[in-house]
């Protein structure tokens, strides 16, 4: 069971001149959801290397089983610092997909070509995509075979407007990711803002925010 996870290389909050990058509840619950499960996990991003750490997903009030894990695992860090350049990286051979979230995949992973191949492979052959929180940032260009936006008809989740604009960030985002995925056709679904909301629609697994990443990433192997 081979699974690749993408990570977003964007570390500027728009012209805000504060940093941003993945959260890192939504890397590492999933990460481990796929380790303890026996999973080979591939991390790749748009630049190679290490990803942006988006500083308020490191705070104290931020940390969760999975972040406490992954701050006393040497190995697991030295794989996150060495990701794959994702231009590098085939569809061949993985079962499946998923996208961690953080803000700065609006800016880089949405408008990602390499990104949107991948999408778009994995999904003509059937096989599971997953993304969390503001990583269905990544469903804005994507197409079907149809030659409709990928999420088209299908039930999906992101993080929800009101959740943007109580973290004050509504005018500062390239796009609001409800707004994206309606605007594309899609069935857009949330429950209770903070809280976690999973939806699966066939292969397509997406959760609302960082408290949705385990369970996003559970519903994604239960499709394997």
């Amino acid at each position: 069971m081979k699974i690749l996870m993408v990570l977003t290389s964007h570390d500027q909050l728009g012209d805000t001149g504060k940093k941003t990058g993945f959260w890192l509840e939504e890397f590492a619950a999933p990460y481990y959801v796929f380790k303890d499960a026996g999973a080979e996990i591939t991390l790749a991003s748009p630049k190679g290397g290490q990803p942006p750490l988006d500083p308020s997903s490191d705070s104290d009030d931020a940390q969760t089983e999975a972040t406490k894990r992954f701050k006393d695992d040497e190995a697991a860090q030295k794989v996150l610092a060495h990701t794959a350049e994702l231009s590098k990286v085939s569809a061949d051979g993985f079962d499946a997909i998923f996208y961690p979230g953080g803000h700065g995949p609006l800016w880089d992973l949405a408008e990602d070509g390499d990104s949107k191949t991948l999408i778009e492979t994995f999904a003509a052959n059937d096989r599971p995509i997953g993304a969390v929180c503001h990583a269905p940032a990544v469903f804005k260009h994507p197409k079907g075979k149809d030659g409709k936006s990928f999420v088209s008809g299908k039930k999906v989740t992101g993080f929800t407007n009101t959740e943007e604009n109580a973290v004050g960030l509504t005018d500062i985002v390239p796009f609001l990711v409800e707004d994206m995925l309606t605007a594309n056709g899609g069935n857009y679904l949330k429950g209770d803002d903070w809280a976690s909301f999973v939806v699966t629609d066939g292969k397509l697994v997406t959760g609302q925010n960082p408290a949705s990443s385990e369970d996003a990433a559970r519903k994604l192997l239960s499709l394997l």
